[in-house]
């Protein structure tokens, strides 16, 4: 199983991030966007899996199990459960974005709910995307584009993902868990 396979639905954007990781189409900042439940993090701790994965994001190796389990060392998930991002964790992601990375060719920074930046903040974050380095990597998730300050929407590739069918559902039910067509009809 590799780290797309749980991305439910979302078959185009998937196409699009693995043309990146090999080596097509590649930027260094990126804002995945979608309504919830449509895995717009999930989509970005894949693509930061397989990043540092030498096969692309194999779901085997120890590159991919450390960044699925949230403990790489290049690998940074900022989370919030407050109603704001605020201007002193941004720099302190400004300053590691700045280190070389530890054991890859590249770190990784993955701002969840990037529509929660404070104003200072943004533009804290707006320096280090302007200017980036070479070994960095900036993943921004939010609902919509127009959550995110233009100038920094601007300077990312944009991933827009979508709400999975109930037939997505079903199948990846069906597929991953087991579960009998009809109940997996039924949940989803």
């Amino acid at each position: 199983m590799t780290v797309w396979d749980q991305l439910v639905g979302q078959a185009h954007a998937v196409a699009a991030l693995q043309t990146a990781v090999g080596g097509h189409g590649m930027t260094h900042s990126w804002l995945f966007t979608g309504p919830p439940g449509s895995g717009r993090s999930n989509a970005a701790i894949a693509f930061a899996a397989a990043l540092q994965c030498e096969q692309g994001g194999c779901g085997a190796c120890h590159e991919c199990h450390t960044v699925l389990a949230g403990s790489h060392a290049d690998v940074s998930v900022i989370r919030t459960q407050k109603l704001s991002i605020g201007v002193d964790e941004v720099r302190d992601l400004v300053r590691r974005a700045a280190l070389a990375p530890v054991g890859a060719a590249r770190q990784v920074l993955v701002i969840e709910d990037a529509d929660r930046l404070t104003e200072q903040a943004a533009n804290a974050l707006l320096k280090a995307i302007e200017e980036p380095t070479d070994h960095t990597v900036w993943l921004l998730c939010a609902p919509t584009v127009e959550d995110i300050l233009p100038t920094i929407r601007s300077r990312c590739r944009f991933v827009g993902l979508t709400t999975p069918t109930t037939a997505d559902v079903t199948a990846y039910l069906m597929r991953v868990d087991g579960v009998p067509e009809a109940l997996a009809s039924y949940a989803a």
